[in-house]
């Protein structure tokens, strides 16, 4: 008789017996196990749905619309060369390759420009689109694209046409993986075809990056409520011209553009001269469904904040720097050229790096140029052609004010009468919900900006006004209600657009001029270098000439005395050609003396950048000859103004904490370099942000804006040469006199590195607490860790600061985490074009998890260039893949 088998239910008693911890652990690991099997399939798909996107690089590829194949040449850091029979082909081809690259960046950038954030992602960008289709930058840019001539348009053209070829064979998650992500909330959405309006339209939005002094304005503004105008005075000095350069001290004598092919050096009478030609005139008149949303986006503080996350902030960090060093102190005989523009970090960066070739240059087909341009846009923005290089710097030259105006109902007055007011109805299309309409009211100075920012809404609600450099509350102001309204050059048809094509193929300084005189918006300094051995710099842009107000403050709208009088004539812009110091430096800096005709600006930046530069190249020029590493050594320049000013006022300053001032004898040993890993640099940026604070805002009732290190460098120095200034005292913190601040100040920043990093001095370093977190602009601040995940990368650690050659601003009184870059970097040797260098923030693709989307970023931590490649020789050598594009 068979053993009777045990039920395979029973319960063995003879086995051995799992704790209760035991039992948990396995159930927590099953669970786990099940998590991490989740997370391999998440992660699978992910990987599987984002690389569906990625570009093919390699064979061939119909590109229906092409009039005969292109060639596409990689490097392995993704950096096209596209070579060409047409300039048809080669901007569609341009066209074709940044939609491969860059698609939703492209996409993203036309919905905030045109003010359609809402489209995308819901209610929550209603604020920002309301107060950008207030601007209406698209519209401006369609009536640009209107007035471009045969050529330029054919170009625009062609370019949209070979996006919408790429488009026409990729459309959602095979386009970018973002549109996989955006069916989590909008799953109706479409993509639209491209159109050449929403390429220019991306030129107002780098506009509203550079717009120069309007936070000022708006700042002071707002503080005459509670403050003195000598004390607004103070806390806003004029340039210090006695101390820091201008870039060009004296303006040299040129030809008018197109009057004569040979051009004098500085100094010399110019044969041939014309009459002075420009734009004088002008007058005060301004220019005027999806399902339910299921991500929480990540609301701004204000819609200009939100507005500056999306398109760039101008805030600590934003200008650039730029110089030309001429042959004759060079080791190769010929200039170079040095460029890094300092704007708001993104991921991916701002710039798309190419080279556009015809196969044979002509008149039909002259391009033969390369450098950094946007993805969207057409073109090279910054770089060099077989002839010539250029490169830009902000000019922070006034384009923007703000007036007040008077209202009664639908009219404004105007030289004592009532005008109707300009209105248009925007409607806005959001995502999850109904259709929103806005009311949009201009009057001759602008559109109506109060009511859509805080700032703004409380400039009209507590009015003050600049006149004759006094600031006062008006007094002849006629009935009605305040508003503020906004005049600015971006918001008028321009003809940068044209711009961009007559540098890329500009072969002389004539022409490089010529090309200036169309670039008006945003306004740049522009340097210049030749392979003739010529070096050279203009002042382009759109600059206004101000009636009775000087534009620091909002003036009274209501009367045409304080209206712009037109602009300033090109010819009689600040030139500069072969100067006799042998280089040029723009670094946002005064571009002239003080005693230049027409009124510029009352915000440089302070020249702390530019002053550094210029000691740099006059020791490369004394040690001689320059080479391109000398420029590569300055670039990367960490070098604290005023960190040293700090070190030699604490010289002599003990506080009585043992540990305060051990760290503050690390200062005395300080070469006031802000390399990364410095403890010293560490303990003196987060001494200097402690002290604006004390000084400035905590427990005071009427605090001063922390914006602008470089201003307040100079507002600090000069303090620490008046101990008798009533800043020193704050009652609120217990401080009275210089004395007790500077050593309250260097105990609270002790106290703050210990909580950052540790009380071990050791382990200070100034790299990791100044980190550089890379933040996607779109799914990067979604709200939804996640997400985020998939896009963001960083922190990375980085050396240099505010108002420091290696220019990596933040935000006093908020993070030390770095907002603002050198967002590229560059050398161009006119000896050798394949021997200049170049480099960006992050990488060539905007997909995430491609190999190119942060492949540059070590490099640019350590402010390292790559060659860059431009003969056909050293394309091919450099060539990973080829992709050819067939009709």
């Amino acid at each position: 008789m068979p053993k009777p088998q045990p039920s395979p239910y029973a319960v063995d008693d003879t086995a051995p017996r799992r704790s209760v911890g035991r039992t948990v652990g396995i159930t927590l690991f099953s669970i786990v196990a099940g998590i991490v099997v989740l997370a391999l399939i998440a992660v699978g798909f992910v990987a599987f749905t984002a690389q569906r996107s990625f570009p093919q690089l390699s064979g061939e590829v119909k590109a229906p619309g092409l009039d005969a194949q292109v060639t596409v040449q990689r490097d392995v850091l993704g950096i096209p060369t596209i070579t060409a029979d047409s300039s048809h082909d080669l901007f569609f081809a341009q066209g074709y390759v940044q939609a491969q690259d860059r698609f939703w960046e492209m996409d993203f950038r036309r919905h905030v420009t045109s003010g359609r954030l809402s489209e995308l992602f819901g209610e929550s960008q209603l604020g920002t689109d309301k107060f950008l289709r207030t601007l209406g930058w698209h519209a401006t840019a369609e009536q640009e694209v209107e007035a471009l001539d045969p050529i330029a348009r054919a170009h625009y053209d062609a370019y949209a046409d070979g996006v919408n070829a790429y488009l026409a064979e990729n459309q959602g998650a095979d386009a970018s993986f973002e549109y996989a992500v955006l069916g989590l909330q909008n799953p109706d959405y479409e993509i639209e075809p491209w159109t050449p309006a929403d390429s220019v339209a991306w030129l107002k939005a780098m506009a509203w990056d550079l717009r120069s002094n309007i936070e000022n304005e708006t700042e002071r503004a707002v503080l005459a409520a509670g403050f003195t105008e000598a004390q607004i005075d103070g806390l806003y000095p004029g340039y210090p011209f006695d101390r820091n350069p201008v870039i060009v001290p004296k303006i040299a004598t040129v030809p008018a553009v197109g009057t004569a092919p040979d051009l004098p050096a500085e100094g010399e009478a110019a044969e041939g001269e014309g009459e002075t030609e420009g734009d004088t005139g002008g007058d005060a008149s301004g220019d005027t469904d999806a399902s339910t949303a299921a991500i929480e986006w990540t609301e701004a503080d204000s819609v200009i904040d939100a507005v500056s996350e999306l398109v760039g902030d101008a805030g600590e960090g934003i200008g650039s720097n730029s110089w030309v060093v001429s042959g004759s102190v060079t080791d190769t005989g010929m200039p170079l050229l040095a460029n890094d523009p300092h704007l708001g970090a993104s991921l991916p960066s701002v710039w798309h790096q190419i080279q556009l070739k015809c196969s044979t240059v002509s008149e039909e087909c002259p391009f033969n140029v390369a450098g950094f341009g946007f993805s969207g846009l057409p073109g090279v923005v910054i770089g060099h052609n077989e002839r010539i290089a250029w490169g830009f710097t902000n000019l922070t030259t006034d384009v923007t004010d703000l007036y007040l105006e008077k209202l009664e109902g639908d009219s404004y007055w105007y030289d004592g009468a009532l005008v109707p007011l300009e209105t248009r109805t925007e409607t806005f299309k959001v995502a999850g919900g109904e259709d929103v309409e806005l009311e949009v009211r201009s009057t001759a100075s602008g559109p109506i900006v109060s009511g859509l920012t805080e700032d703004f809404t409380a400039i009209a609600e507590s009015p003050y006004v600049g006149t004759g450099g006094t600031v006062v509350a008006p007094t002849d102001a006629p009935a009605g209600d305040y508003a503020v309204s906004l005049r600015w050059t971006a918001l008028q048809p321009g003809t940068t657009a044209s711009a961009i094509f007559a540098l890329n193929t500009a072969q002389d300084f004539d022409d490089f001029r010529g090309a200036a005189a169309l670039f008006d918006v945003p306004a740049q300094n522009l340097i210049y270098a030749d392979v003739d051995g010529n070096i050279g710099y203009q002042t382009p842009g759109k600059l206004p000439i101000r009636g009775a107000g000087d534009g620091s403050m909002p003036q009274p709208g209501w009367d045409s005395t304080y209206a712009w009088q037109g602009f300033i004539p090109f010819e009689e812009l600040p030139v500069s050609y072969n100067p006799t110091e042998g280089y040029i430096v723009t670094a946002n800096n005064a571009i002239v003396a003080a005693d230049y005709q027409y009124g510029l600006t009352a915000d440089w930046d302070y020249g702390w950048r530019a002053a550094r530069i210029d000691e740099l190249i006059q020791r490369a020029i004394a040690k001689g000859p320059v080479t391109a590493d000398d420029l590569n050594a300055i670039q990367a320049d960490d070098y604290s103004f005023i960190g040293m000013r700090l070190t030699a006022a604490y010289s002599e300053i003990t506080t009585g904490d043992d540990e305060t001032d051990a760290a503050l004898d690390l200062l005395q040993e300080w070469d006031a370099q802000n390399n990364a890993d410095s403890p010293a640099a560490a303990y003196a940026n987060v001494l200097w942000d402690t002290l604006v604070e004390n000084v400035f805002v905590d427990g005071r009732e009427n605090p001063a804006p922390l914006s602008g290190q470089g201003r307040l460098f100079l507002v600090v120095d000069a303090l620490l040469d008046d101990e008798a200034s009533p800043w020193w005292t704050n009652e609120e913190l217990g401080v009275s006199g210089m004395a007790d601040m500077l050593k309250r100040s260097a105990i609270d920043a002790y106290e703050r590195l210990v909580d950052e990093q540790d009380d071990n001095p050791s382990r200070w370093n100034w790299g990791s607490l100044h980190a550089l977190p890379l933040t996607n602009g779109s799914f990067g601040e979604s709200g939804i860790a996640p997400i985020e995940w998939l896009f963001n990368r960083g922190p990375y650690p980085v050396g240099g600061g505010s108002s420091v050659v290696n220019a990596t601003g933040w935000d006093l009184g908020q993070s030390f985490e770095t907002v603002t870059v050198p967002s590229m970097r560059m050398i161009v040797d006119l000896s050798d074009f394949d021997d200049s260098r170049w480099n960006q923030l992050t990488g060539q693709s905007g997909h995430a998890f491609h190999t190119n989307y942060t492949d540059q970023v070590e490099s640019w931590q350590k402010a390292e260039l790559t060659p860059w490649a431009f003969s056909s020789k050293a394309v091919d050598a450099a060539t990973t893949d080829t992709l050819v594009l067939m009709p």
